[in-house]
């Protein structure tokens, strides 16, 4: 398998773009992208593009995240995680008094949707400068709140000043920002001390391949952890093409899809994938309502 997608379990201690460059250097291919940053202290879920796999990392983008966090009461930093410089300190007694039933109570409270402030230390860029380059030449820049949803939110573990949280969510959502917004409303300030991702668009623990065991493996043997990209777009309506309907896909010519496929209903996503004989990806159309017609979005044949 030279396309698709390697769901990978990003190790602490490196960063997404250096996680995507040994990858790349491992599979030996020319194209390998990511469909979503973590920091590097965090660990977990990492959806990485492989070839023309990165064509449909757009799909892939907006999708939910889950997440496993443990926050720190009591003390809150610039970067507002463990790596960032300590800037305020509360009193350990203030801490200690928090009751479980408070603690419920502020956690279900942030469940739903809402605005949230992107961190100023994050990859968001401004007049092309990523926010935490401009932080830390001491030159922070606040981005407007964004909205957010969180799907669910629960308690898996309380041993204070740390409180460990499953957390279902939009794309978007920032858990450092969470956390420093649920240590502000228990009044006593919070950063966020470890965070997983346990899932991004329905791809688990269940799949990721480790990323020592990956770069230990041969070559035939990693190529084989990618997933075809049909497989990994099946959330997508999916519509069976003939051998001649796949020759036109490759002369980039109109399928007439209007005429065998109903258009969306409202609040459906718009694209369909077209499936090749022989169950590969032959490309991604979207309907146009203005003109009443699919056009190509991916084309993957020639």
């Amino acid at each position: 398998m030279n396309s698709g997608i390697l769901a990978v379990d990003k190790p602490g201690g490196i960063s997404s773009a250096r996680l995507v460059a040994r990858i790349k250097e491992c599979l030996k291919v020319k194209k390998v992208g990511h469909t979503g940053t973590l920091d590097p202290f965090a660990t977990g879920v990492m959806l990485c593009g492989i070839n023309k796999g990165t064509r449909i990392s757009r799909f892939l983008l907006g999708g939910p995240k889950k997440y496993t966090a443990t926050l720190c009461l009591g003390v809150e930093t610039d970067t507002l995680d463990r790596t960032g410089v300590v800037e305020k300190t509360a009193d350990p007694s203030q801490v200690s008094a928090i009751t479980r039933d408070e603690l419920v109570k502020v956690v279900d409270s942030f469940a739903g949707v809402q605005m949230q402030h992107p961190p100023i230390f994050s990859a968001l860029k401004h007049q092309g400068q990523p926010l935490y380059r401009l932080a830390r030449q001491g030159r922070p820049v606040q981005k407007p709140m964004r909205r957010i949803e969180i799907f669910s939110i629960a308690i898996t573990g309380v041993d204070l000043p740390h409180l460990t949280l499953d957390v279902h969510c939009s794309t978007g959502t920032y858990i450092r920002s969470l956390a420093q917004d649920i240590g502000s409303a228990l009044g006593c300030g919070a950063h966020l001390a470890e965070l997983r991702r346990t899932d991004s668009c329905g791809f688990d623990q269940e799949t990721l391949v480790s990323l020592a065991s990956f770069e230990a493996m041969d070559h035939d043997e990693a190529r084989s952890k990618i997933i075809p990209m049909n497989e990994v777009l099946w959330f997508m309506p999916a519509f069976e093409a003939d051998p001649d309907m796949v020759k036109k896909i490759g002369f980039g010519q109109s399928l007439g899809l209007e005429n065998k496929i109903s258009p969306p209903m409202d609040g459906q996503e718009p694209f369909v994938r077209i499936v090749a004989p022989d169950g590969s990806l032959a490309a991604v159309v979207e309907y146009d309502p203005a003109l009443d017609q699919y056009n190509y979005c991916c084309v993957f044949v020639s």
